[in-house]
């Protein structure tokens, strides 16, 4: 073990000093975003000195490209009858988006791949609490943010995360939180392993490190060490594993809550043992015995790594993708010079008077001043001198370096939301604003492609160790709701030999239809317009009007559920009594 772990602490000092160079540039480029004053130098080494004025044109810029629209997914099924799983892929997706919160995390990440070039999502399984009935394969997804300066890549491997066979990244955290995890005790920072020391806060935080590779066998393994102590050393972790206790025997991980135990054996289980007839969704069974033969049902492994880079613009030979902050860099240092050259200039100005020699001038703060004169001559000795000096040329240079800034991006003034003098009508200003984003289609594109590729690495990690049935809910055709589970069970299929397989045969992307659809004010108008062109029917009619306001519930305009209801009621007040049949 201690070979192992002198191993992977070279490994992390290559990779250190290979992506040293890329991690000095992070911690610039956020500097520069939070408005540094730094100037640097003529030769750009070092630093000049410091601006006594700051515009910080790489935070306008930056955050004026934040697109707040999470994309949903769109799951497309490569056979027919795989279409009703699709849809329930589908659907369990938006639920997970919803259930974490991801309009924060975009949010968050939107500002991480602009200024850095990429941002990092971390796709894991949270199982429960050890020693939870013996199940601790039950738990839930759970997606964070990495920064990109948390990772250390394989040095010399540039085409993605999946064309290496290791990589590294590091997170601060606690020793006891290690501790109720894995039951083991890290020293600390201070090096005291004493647990009932008043110990400050600092010194309980320690580096842990997460080292995956691919194993012989083409699975996932995952080494992870924090100071001197090894916390997880498996060969494939995404196998299903067994903890026993060694000293009772009790399933659990980490500390044996039957008998406080801190040994625990594993196994790797290959196979599930169904212990009853499983009933699917479309109302077929999985025997748990079939001809007197206990039914074994393999373990499905994701087979991927759990790390997903989202870029910002893809840039050939480099891991991460091209940083907006470095390319309008120089433009913000020859800002930060002009506008501490503008401030000199204006605070050195000013008003000076000229006055005789021995000639003195009352400088109390009452509103009349007294001048005493030897003789009238002197009176024409006083004089008063403006010295304004002149910024026109500084400010005509730097407005020249800030329209070079935003053309560097590609960010117009109807981006930008402001008056834009080539643009004389609403229409025209909505085409400039959507020229200027087609410039940052690639962008668009990167980000899809993450989520995309996380939505699918999403869908495995509920394949392999979603054990109990996770309720679904979606939106009906008629607008209620509609409830369902998703059952990894469901996407069971034997071969023609009999061989149970897990179809996981699906093509994951993003409906770029959905940020349309989260505008309800551009639905409302489409649809009214719709309404209005007969596209409906004849609005005169009264079928016709419930149709209208049917839509407009379904879009979430308010009170349209109760027009609708109205209308109803009326249309049934005025229809002519049905006769009986004779």
């Amino acid at each position: 073990m201690n070979a192992k772990l002198e191993l992977w602490r070279e490994r992390y000092a290559k990779a250190e000093a290979a992506f040293a160079g890329e991690l000095a540039l992070m911690d610039e480029r956020e500097r520069l975003y939070a408005g540094e004053s730094a100037i640097t130098a003529a030769d750009g080494r070092g630093r000049a000195k410091s601006a006594t004025h700051v515009r910080n044109i790489i935070a306008e810029l930056i955050d004026a490209q934040i697109d707040s629209a999470v994309p949903q997914p769109k799951v497309t099924a490569r056979r027919k009858q795989d279409e009703g799983l699709a849809a329930l892929i589908e659907d369990m997706l938006r639920n997970e988006l919803d259930r974490m919160d991801f309009e924060t995390m975009n949010d968050m990440q939107e500002r991480t791949a602009l200024i850095q070039g990429a941002g990092l999502f971390l796709c894991e399984w949270d199982s429960k609490p050890a020693g939870s009935g013996g199940k601790e394969s039950a738990g839930k997804l759970s997606v964070r943010l990495l920064h990109p300066s948390r990772i250390l890549p394989q040095p010399g491997v540039t085409e993605g995360v999946e064309s290496m066979d290791y990589f590294i990244f590091t997170l601060p955290q606690t020793r006891q939180s290690i501790y109720r995890r894995y039951g083991k005790k890290v020293d600390g920072a201070d090096g005291n392993n004493g647990w009932d020391d008043a110990a400050d806060a600092e010194s309980e935080l320690v580096t842990q490190c997460f080292a995956y590779y691919r194993g012989e066998g083409g699975g996932v393994g995952l080494f992870s060490w924090a100071g001197d102590t090894v916390l997880c050393d498996m060969e494939d972790y995404q196998a299903r594993q067994s903890y026993t206790c060694e000293s009772c025997g009790a399933p659990g991980y980490g500390v044996c809550e039957n008998c406080g135990g801190e040994k625990f054996s594993s196994r790797e289980d290959e196979y599930e043992m169904l212990r009853r007839d499983i009933v699917r969704s479309d109302a077929s069974v999985i025997p748990a015995v079939e001809n007197g033969i206990p039914t074994l049902i393999p373990y499905y492994k994701p087979g991927r790594y759990p790390i997903i880079i989202r870029k910002n613009v893809s840039s050939y030979g480099k891991l991460l993708g091209d940083s907006d902050a470095d390319k309008i860099r120089d433009q913000q240092n020859t800002v930060k010079k002009l506008s501490t050259k503008i401030g000199e200039k204006l605070l050195k100005g000013g008003s000076y008077v000229t006055l005789p020699a021995g000639v003195s001038v009352d400088k109390t703060d009452g509103e009349l001043k007294i001048i005493y004169l030897d003789n009238p001559a002197q009176k024409q000795m006083i004089d008063v001198v403006n010295v304004q000096p002149n910024i026109s040329g500084d400010l005509t240079y730097q407005n020249h370096v800030y329209e070079e800034a935003r053309q560097a991006i590609g960010i117009t003034d109807s981006f930008l939301g402001r008056r834009d003098p080539t643009a004389t009508s609403g229409a025209a200003k909505e085409f400039a604003a959507a020229q200027s984003a087609g410039r940052f289609e690639s962008k668009r594109v990167m980000k899809n492609a993450a989520y995309a590729a996380l939505f699918e690495l999403m869908f495995k990690f509920k394949l392999a160790y979603a054990d109990e049935h996770t309720p679904v809910v979606s939106s009906g055709a008629g607008g209620g709701r509609v409830y369902r589970e998703f059952s990894r069970y469901d996407f069971l299929a034997r071969d023609e030999n009999g061989k149970w397989y897990w179809n996981d045969d699906f093509l994951f992307s993003t409906d770029i239809s959905a940020p349309l659809a989260q505008n309800r004010e551009a639905l409302w108008r489409e649809t009214t317009r719709n309404f209005q062109s007969g596209a409906f029917g004849d609005p005169a009619l009264p079928e016709t009007l419930i149709l209208y306001w049917h839509k407009l519930e379904l879009l979430h305009y308010p009170g349209a559920a109760a027009t609708k209801a109205q209308l109803e009621e009326k249309s049934l007040s005025a229809a002519p009594p049905v006769l009986p049949a004779v």
